[in-house]
């Protein structure tokens, strides 16, 4: 790790203007491998909602620049980089790997790291993450809510060579396919995340031939864009309150059973450092809520960006003062071989918002209250040779701010997709959207109100197997400062309301309807009285005065 002194210095080397530009340009190539990869996919996961992610880093390893996707892929790639690079890549070769264990999140996230070495020498990575709607296991969508161990869940990939010297190795690629449902669809896939990467490389050599320079000469300034969002981050770190601060949560089942499943974390800081701990929190479970450390940090660096400055650039300058433990077998640093499907969409979810409430300890003013704590994770699939698999994270509310209501129906947390618009889901897989719309009354109230959940609900036309991984279903999102609780989600099936975690197989004409969180209130809900009549009175003035 560098200090920051170093940092700063390297910094200094370039002009702050030639800085900006450099930094815009390394972003801009991330965003576009993310427009790639969209593009070239044939899966709608991947080209409708956007579940995937793409960034830069250096030859060293470190994050330089990312595309504003999905934050529990973003701030876990730095392990998957580090997993390649102990392989001593070469150019003109690619790797690929999921397992959770090795720096990935969950088998369903394939993460292909690419060296970059437009003129021969390695100068960084390109890195593409996606999420693919299936990758084996004993389930349609890989997302079984019964699992007890990771083989159930799909085929597991350690850093494995997918290119070598410029050419895809058809037989790894096959390998990999034949154990997915839709194979041809996970070919296309993969083909689109290795075009991204290899755009990147293009960029690169540009930006190489436009600065007229060697390799070498892209490292100080891949120093002196981290060295800046490091001294931005510490110039945030340090209006916080030096102290220690704890929360505490708890999950709502693993799957296997419905006992709760605390989770703990105790953050200190002192002066522009955040040391995070995680003792006191369950040990590993029987069912897939486990989570790898990996997916943790990543819970940790987005709720630090949350609370600071989510402008500043986001790379290893924001990482390098945030220290993580976990102790070795609990659930955010699980042994092999754990089932961890959940850890990555639920886990992720409340290691956010303890986190998050940890440092409303130190500022209030900073955290808003609950949001719906949860991605909706609705998975639909039949076992035909020629089948189809569709997944879904489904938006809700958003916990109401200080000073703003919350947002109705949109992404919280770790998750950062679209949804798949009604045209596409009806064209694509065999069903029908029954409805869509906001949730009334869902949010809880306060002074400040929390945004609404949403009502998905969706008829399946053939027979399938539906899976569900969910949360907030028995404690609704927190309000803060007096606000009420929002109103927990509720999963159906045909009318009849399921557990929070279930796999089922359903029969043609079956109807699935998600009802999600709404977010926590934030203040008491009669200040909120008061103020509506005192605008109401104010608006009755200026009418009796012709204003």
């Amino acid at each position: 790790m560098n200090d920051e002194s170093d940092d700063t210095d390297q910094q200094h080397d370039i002009d702050p203007v030639t800085l900006e530009i450099l930094r815009n340009q390394l972003e801009g190539i991330a965003e576009e491998m993310g427009q790639v990869l969209i593009r070239g996919a044939y899966s709608p996961n991947i080209k409708e909602r956007q579940d995937c992610s793409a960034a830069l880093f250096d030859a060293d390893g470190r994050m330089v620049a990312q595309a504003e996707h999905i934050p529990v892929h973003l701030g876990a790639m730095p392990a998957a980089v580090e997993a390649i690079r102990d392989k001593n890549p070469e150019p003109d070769e690619a790797y690929v790997l999921n397992d959770p264990f090795l720096g990935g999140t969950h088998l369903p996230d394939i993460t292909i790291v690419s060296p970059l070495a437009p003129e021969g020498s390695i100068v960084g990575y390109a890195v593409t993450r996606a999420h693919h709607a299936d990758v084996g296991g004993m389930t349609p969508g890989s997302m079984p809510a019964g699992a007890t161990e990771i083989y159930q869940e799909g085929v597991r990939i350690p850093g494995t060579r997918l290119v070598r010297d410029g050419s895809v190795e058809e037989d790894v690629l096959e390998l990999l396919v034949t154990n997915m449902r839709n194979p041809d669809e996970r070919r296309a896939d993969l083909r689109a995340q290795l075009a991204a990467n290899e755009r990147a490389e293009e960029r690169i050599g540009e930006l190489l031939a436009e600065r007229d320079c060697e390799d070498d000469s892209l490292q100080p300034v891949f120093d002196a864009v981290i060295g800046y969002s490091r001294q931005r981050i510490d110039a945030e770190l340090r209006k916080f309150p030096d102290g220690t601060y704890h929360a505490h949560d708890v999950l709502e089942g693993d799957g296997v059973t419905d006992e709760d499943v605390p989770i703990e974390a105790t953050i200190t800081i002192e002066e522009a450092s955040v040391a995070v701990d995680f003792a006191g929190t369950a040990d590993e479970v029987a069912g897939n809520l486990n989570a790898p450390l990996a997916v943790a940090k990543s819970a940790v660096y987005f709720a630090v960006r949350a609370v600071t400055d989510p402008e500043i650039p986001p790379n290893h300058g924001c990482y390098e003062p945030i220290s993580i433990s976990a102790p070795e077998g609990c659930l955010l640093n699980p042994t092999p071989p754990r089932a961890v499907v959940g850890g990555n969409v639920e886990t992720s979810q409340r290691v956010t918002d303890v986190v998050l409430e940890a440092f409303g300890e130190a500022a209030p003013e900073r955290v808003p209250a609950q949001g719906q704590g949860t991605m909706n994770n609705l998975i639909v699939g039949n076992r035909d040779g020629d089948g189809f698999t569709y997944y879904e994270t489904i938006g809700g509310g958003f916990g109401a701010r200080p000073e703003k209501d919350g947002m109705d129906g949109v992404q919280v947390g770790m998750t950062n997709t679209l949804n798949t618009p009604v045209e596409a889901l009806e064209s694509e897989y065999p069903m029908r959207v029954e409805e869509y719309a906001l949730r009334p009354d869902s949010g809880g109230a306060g002074t400040y109100r929390g945004g609404l959940g949403l009502v998905r609900s969706l008829t399946v036309e053939t027979d399938a197997v539906v899976s569900l991984l969910t949360e907030r279903r028995k404690y609704g999102p927190r309000g803060a400062e007096g606000g009420e609780d929002g109103q927990p989600g509720v999963n159906r099936i045909d009318g009849e309301e399921v557990g929070a975690k279930t796999t089922r197989e359903v029969d043609a004409g079956t109807t699935v309807s998600i009802l999600t969180p709404g977010g926590g209130g934030y203040g008491d809900p009669k200040e909120r009285a008061k103020s509506t009549i005192e605008e109401d009175r104010r608006d009755e003035k200026v009418g009796e005065s012709g204003e």
